[in-house]
Formats: structure tokens, sequence, C-alpha cells
């Protein structure tokens, strides 16, 4: 350990508080359908195939979605990125009760829904950039944990749903709204953070051809 090395600010634990919440909140948003899968199946007779493609769309999307994200989260920074994610998620969320009898529809959608797993590639660059390098590991860790909205979302959207179909949806679209506004009061982004010089097409371009973008 260094012993010059100065201690994380207040800043900082108040974006890592603020960017879990949100990666938290999001990925809840992400998985909505997928406690829903067989109550989906049922409704609209899919088999087993189109069941399960339901399901993976938004976790393929999500997952290739954070090569752009990351990208202008690098050029526009995480506190513009991380409400205005937060707030376009809540387009599909609600889209989610309009289209339940259409499977067409609901993959349009699932494919919009996946905007909600990109959360991930706006909060590592913000945490990197206000912690030292030796605490970096912790605050990685504990941002990570809000992978548990994936758990949170398998766990409470069955019973929510239980007491109305549509109140799932509802109750994620109002705690999107209400983290987005708290995210752009509360995240900052870090005064001497670098901000890249090259077109996010060229930036895109050089990611694309690195194999290991292919292989994560």
């Amino acid at each position: 350990m260094n012993p010059d090395a100065k201690p994380p600010t207040a800043a900082a634990y108040r974006n890592l508080v603020t960017a879990t919440i949100g990666f938290t909140l999001t990925f809840w948003a992400w998985d909505l359908i997928a406690p829903l899968g067989s109550w989906y199946g049922e409704r609209l007779g899919l088999s087993s195939f189109q069941q399960s493609f339901l399901v993976a769309v938004p976790v393929l999307v999500g997952s290739v979605g954070r090569i752009p994200v990351g990208a202008l989260t690098d050029k526009y920074g995480a506190k513009l990125m991380f409400p205005l994610v937060s707030a376009l998620t809540i387009i599909p969320v609600l889209l989610l009760i309009v289209v339940k009898d259409s499977y067409g529809l609901m993959i349009v959608v699932a494919f919009l829904l996946g905007l909600g797993g990109t959360t991930f590639a706006i909060g590592i660059p913000l945490v990197n950039s206000w912690f030292p390098p030796e605490k970096r590991g912790l605050a990685l860790g504990v941002f990570g944990m809000g992978m548990g909205g994936v758990a949170l979302s398998g766990y409470f959207t069955p019973r929510i749903a239980k007491h109305g179909e549509n109140l799932p949806f509802v109750v994620v679209a109002v705690a999107l709204a209400a983290y987005a506004v708290l995210a752009a009061v509360l995240i900052t982004d870090r005064p001497d953070r670098p901000v890249p010089a090259a077109s996010l097409a060229s930036r895109l371009g050089s990611a694309g051809r690195l194999r290991v973008t292919w292989e994560l």
C-alpha cells in the first residue's frame, strides 16, 4: 500500500452508493421478463424455444449494448448517462403492460429492455475514476453487488404480480423515475477524468477489431 496515497473522498463514496443503487434497479428492470417467462408462455401459447428466446433477447442486447454505452460514458460522463439510461428504461418497462398479448411486440420490447443491462458499463468507469488503485477492488466489488438486482427481480417480480399482473412494471417504472432524478442530483463525474478526443465511430471500430470484445 502506498503510504502517500490519499483516502477516497466523500464524493467517491456518494457516487459509489448512488451508482450501486442504480445498477440494482436497472438490472431488476432488465430481468423483468425472465421471472414471468412461464406466465407469458401459457398466455401466448409459446413453445419452449419461443419462451427461451423471449427471455434471452434482453440479456443479449444488454451485453452487446455495453460497448456503445461504455463509449458514450467515456465521452459524456456518468452524470448524463446514468439518469438518461435509467429514464429511458422506463419506456420498455411500461410497454410490457401494453404488448403482453403479442409475441412479436414482446420481442421488440424485450430488445429495448436490454438497455437496462448496459448500466454496468456506466458505473465501472465512474467508480474507477473516483477511487485510487489500491481501493478500486473493494469499490468495484461493492458496485458489482448491484447484479443482485437480477436476484431481486426473480424473487419479488412474481410475488408482486400476484397482487396485479401489471403491478411489477408500475413499481419498477416508478423506482426508475425516482432514481433518475436522484442520480441527476447526486452523481458527479470526476473533474479531471480523461475525455477521449477520437470519434465514437472510430473507438467502436477499434473495440470491434479486438478478439477479446467478441469473446466477452
